[in-house]
């Protein structure tokens, strides 16, 4: 009798707080939208939603020896079971209803949910949630439901069990000196990489979620004493404008935030190096992270950043500048080589020196294609060659482009189709292209090679001058986020030269870029 009672009074008690937390009534009539405190009718709605998939459990059992009946649902596989079974199960199949009775005071004052909440589930991650909608949802992510007869809403509990790798050296971005990490697939550890690069003070962390059907979580991090409160805002205003049924990869934020889309260019910076999410902070920009993937975003860019690399400010900056340097040098190379071989050879040849013009005309004289078919066949074949080695097999990728670069290259030289110099030519600008730090922009500027090499064979070096021209009036209008792309080199900011070219030492470069508008400007040491 006295369970009884207790039971009825719990139920009372647990609807009229329901009822004046929610001000509203959950009834039948509304049942398919919302956890109603009926468990049989909930389950049923539940059941229809997401029944059918069979690695969807439920588990229906008695509460203790109330004879309050409950049921939890969860994902084989995305759920832990060793969690819930321990944790979850055990805890509410107690026999606890000899202690609750005994405190009456509780039992007229409290809730039974609230009890439940804070005295039997010993589990840190408890949300109430009142939509069948969102339950099914948070199923679906690896939580477990717990719904309790005479209660609602639903008690979402964190028991997610998600498989990540570990961390480990980021492939795409390898130091000689620095650390040996890099963000992994799962959010949270990239989050606890974050924080554990030092106690940083006002960090700030927050959470969106993206994806209409496939819902990810993604982080804007930030430093609040240090950025921009309109940059945190803008960023903000993008993310939530993001209107796609699954978001798999940050490349997909990437492409809906940048300013201008048809640019070739990218104006957002991926990185799966936490320290260089970090430096980017403390200057005052903002960082974008994504559930499901390693690579971080880094807004606003400038193109000087994505020719720099961390570890221009790990060695001294003597030798850092040199390595910059030559950085830049690799890009003129990569970018034009091609191009004025075209424009020399066709238009030009009264430029070349007078011997060397003498030795290009002898080993072109059995070559039957002119200049820019001879170069479009080389600089095709290193472009496939390439782009195979990174599809093949690790341990044969490679080896295969290495092989595959030197057979093509003698073979056509042996068959006349393509000169020697040329082959000089071309591998020139295929090993300057690969000491540019950031895969993206590399990829750009291989495509906008094709464009000057065509711009070559059509007006010579006056071609060539054009499409320099073109390309740097479209870099100075370019912005990210409303910052200047070409910044600090347009606009003109002769004190931030410091770290544009030259990396001058750290004592030095005691001021953050003022184009980011931050509320510090000094770097404090």
């Amino acid at each position: 009798m006295k369970v009884k009672k207790w039971r009825s009074t719990v139920k009372k008690i647990g609807n009229h707080a329901n009822e004046k937390e929610n001000k509203q009534e959950f009834t039948p009539q509304n049942s398919s939208n919302h956890v109603t405190d009926h468990l049989s009718l909930t389950l049923k709605v539940v059941k229809n939603e997401i029944g059918h998939n069979s690695d969807v459990h439920f588990r229906e059992f008695i509460i203790g020896r109330t004879g309050i009946q409950a049921a939890i649902i969860f994902v084989e596989g995305l759920s832990d079971k060793d969690l819930i079974e321990k944790h979850i199960l055990s805890s509410l199949m107690a026999d606890f209803s000899k202690e609750y009775q005994q405190d009456q005071l509780y039992v007229k004052e409290s809730l039974s949910k609230q009890f439940i909440k804070s005295q039997v589930l010993s589990i840190s991650d408890v949300e109430e949630v009142h939509s069948i909608k969102e339950v099914t949802s948070k199923v679906l992510t690896g939580s477990t439901a717990l719904l309790i007869d005479g209660l609602s809403p639903a008690l979402i509990l964190g028991t997610s069990k998600v498989k990540t790798r570990t961390i480990e050296e980021p492939v795409s971005e390898a130091l000689v000196r620095g650390p040996r990490v890099g963000f992994t697939e799962s959010l949270s550890d990239n989050t606890s990489l974050l924080r554990g690069s030092g106690d940083i003070e006002n960090l700030s962390l927050v959470k969106f979620q993206v994806g209409k059907r496939s819902k990810k979580d993604l982080i804007v991090a930030y430093i609040k004493e240090i950025v921009d409160p309109k940059l945190v805002e803008e960023v903000e205003k993008r993310i939530k404008k993001i209107d796609l049924d699954n978001v798999p990869e940050s490349g997909y934020v990437e492409q809906l935030i940048e300013d201008n889309y048809l640019s070739p260019f990218p104006q957002v910076q991926n990185t799966e190096r936490p320290d260089r999410v970090i430096a980017a902070l403390m200057e005052g920009r903002v960082a974008i992270l994504l559930d499901g993937t390693p690579f971080a975003l880094i807004a606003p860019v400038t193109f000087s950043m994505m020719l720099q690399s961390p570890e221009d400010y790990y060695e001294r900056w003597i030798p850092g500048t040199f390595i910059r340097f030559l950085r830049y040098i690799a890009v003129v190379l990569s970018l034009f080589t091609p191009a004025l071989y075209i424009a020399f050879i066709s238009f030009h040849p009264g430029l070349i020196p007078t011997k060397l013009a003498i030795s290009i005309i002898g080993s072109r004289s059995g070559v039957p294609f002119p200049a820019l078919i001879e170069a479009l066949f080389m600089e095709l074949s290193i472009e496939i060659l390439r782009e195979a080695g990174l599809r093949l097999p690790k341990p044969i990728g490679p080896a295969m482009g290495i092989v595959g670069g030197l057979i093509i290259g003698e073979a056509a030289v042996q068959a006349g189709i393509v000169s020697p110099i040329l082959v000089i030519v071309v591998a020139l600008t295929a090993i300057s292209s690969f000491s540019i730090p950031q895969y993206s922009v590399g990829i750009t500027l291989r495509i906008l090679r094709f464009v000057a090499m065509l711009c070559a064979a059509i007006l010579g070096l006056y071609g060539v001058i054009l499409f320099f021209l073109f390309m740097m009036s479209h870099l100075v209008k370019l912005k990210s986020f409303g910052v200047p792309y070409m910044s600090p080199a347009v606009p003109y900011r002769l004190r931030e030269w410091k770290d544009l070219v030259a990396r001058m030492p750290l004592m030095m470069m005691k001021r953050r870029p003022k184009m980011m508008h931050t509320k510090d400007p000094l770097r404090k040491g």
